[in-house]
């Protein structure tokens, strides 16, 4: 008996391991275009900025002005795939965002700026809560983490690849035909996004019953577990989207997440120019200099979400790495005359940052079940991504008043340290339903006695 079991176990470990294998590399390589789509306007500011007139703050807002078009289409976005299925959706996704990052090259003056990064964001809203939804079609719960955690990556990688890169491209490809290199940079990152879109339109499947390169006992195999997963009880009731609306902790995570893309940005906005402000010169050198901190995260964010799965795990990891963030951060804005502490400060703050986000995902995704999942998590990431506005703003602000970057990372700094505080004190726990024996393991701080014996 014990045999079978183990043999049972390890079929289960290898369909999950092809359908990782099949899904993740190219959802990883969409959202590194994606978010280099993001960044890379970080670095394209070194002499954006001055070959078309922006100001600081011009350039803040231009920067966060892409979510606001994010957040009105996102809730939509998300709706709509749930109707229409991923492949459609990701396809008018990424064709049109891809031709809108190439369209940025041609700016000319702060109003093109604005619309063109506000329809930007119109166009990309929905990819990443959709993906984080499609996940949950294919994942039980006490794999999220870890499969979130891959696909996240994808922010450190673009990181990592992704200054260089832009160093290179406006440091080789400048004065080519006529153009700016921030204006080849802006071409060569976006439009690659259209032929990704066209892609999965015919490379990924809806739902683990689609999947012709699974066999029938697999689908089976994925489909009970995600039955059991998201298997409905006195603890976790089937959400609506209705009922998400109504929902506190869904407001809740939604705050913490505004908090965690707050810290993001600040890193993805700013990074090129503190290390800029250390002392290093040229576009190349600054953008491997900016690849040290996303290494450190990717590393960060790998260790930190496997552990959080093995002990199932949530709250604790996540507010920790919170304010290890918001300290790197505070550190950074103090060190920014000396290039080795600056490096270390931004790495430790981004690591901090960065590596916490699939866990905020995991507890949303265990919390919101059944029908209204797609529209719950669009709303958590709608209220989130609005830290992507004001996180710029707040830094170009006390950039422009005071000449010093200090008191924006600071405010900054605070937001994280409240966001770690919420999802200790209120964030939803998390309850695990294992597919051998009838236990449960239960991490419900402030449940009744009687109701964790019910879940066990």
């Amino acid at each position: 008996m014990t045999s079978a079991i183990g043999a049972a176990a390890v079929d289960v470990e290898r369909t999950y391991k092809k359908i990782t294998l099949r899904l993740i590399p190219f959802l990883f390589l969409c959202y590194v275009f994606a978010f280099l789509d993001r960044i890379n306007v970080g670095i394209a500011q070194l002499d954006m900025k001055q070959d078309v007139g922006f100001s600081d703050l011009t350039y803040s807002i231009g920067a966060g002005i892409f979510f606001i078009g994010y957040v009105m289409m996102e809730v939509p976005s998300n709706l709509l795939l749930a109707r229409i299925g991923v492949r459609t959706t990701f396809l008018r996704i990424m064709v049109l965002w891809g031709l809108l990052a190439a369209g940025t090259a041609f700016v000319t003056q702060p109003s093109h700026f604005y619309s063109v990064r506000f329809l930007l964001g119109v166009a990309e809203a929905g990819l990443y809560p959709g993906v984080i939804f499609y996940l949950t079609r294919w994942y039980p719960v006490e794999r999220r983490a870890r499969v979130i955690a891959l696909f996240t990556c994808a922010t450190g990688i673009a990181g990592l690849c992704g200054g260089p890169l832009s160093g290179w491209l406006m440091t080789r490809f400048d004065g080519l035909h006529g153009l700016f290199g921030w204006q080849w940079m802006f071409i060569v990152q976006g439009l690659p996004a259209c032929l990704l879109g066209v892609i999965a339109y015919f490379y990924l499947d809806n739902t683990p019953q689609d999947a012709k390169w699974l066999t029938p006992a697999e689908k089976t195999q994925v489909i009970d577990d995600m039955r059991r997963s998201s298997g409905v009880s006195d603890t976790h009731a089937e959400h609506t989207f209705a009922i998400a609306l109504r929902d506190p902790r869904v407001y809740l995570m939604g705050f913490v997440w505004f908090t965690q893309i707050a810290g993001v940005f600040a890193i993805g906005f700013w990074l090129p120019t503190l290390i800029k402000n250390s002392g290093v010169d040229g576009h190349l050198a600054i953008g491997g200099y900016t690849a040290i901190p996303y290494f450190v995260s990717w590393v960060a964010l790998i260790v930190l979400n496997r552990h959080s799965d093995r002990t199932l795990e949530r709250r604790w990891h996540c507010a920790g790495a919170m304010i290890v963030g918001a300290a790197g951060l505070v550190i950074a804005g103090f060190v920014s005359n000396n290039l080795a502490l600056t490096l270390v400060a931004l790495s430790v703050a981004t690591a901090g940052i960065f590596a916490p986000n699939p866990l905020i995902w995991a507890i949303a995704t265990d919390h919101i079940r059944g029908r209204g999942a797609a529209g719950g998590i669009a709303l958590i990431n709608c209220i989130g991504l609005m830290g992507g506005f004001v996180s710029p703003m707040i830094i170009g602000t006390f950039k422009t008043l005071t000449g010093s970057m200090v008191g924006g990372l600071g405010a900054i700094a605070l937001l994280l340290i409240a966001g770690a505080v919420s999802v200790v004190l209120f964030g939803p726990g998390v309850v695990a339903r294992r597919k051998h024996g009838a236990q449960a393991e239960v991490e419900m701080a402030g449940l009744p006695d009687d109701i964790i014996k019910n879940v066990r």
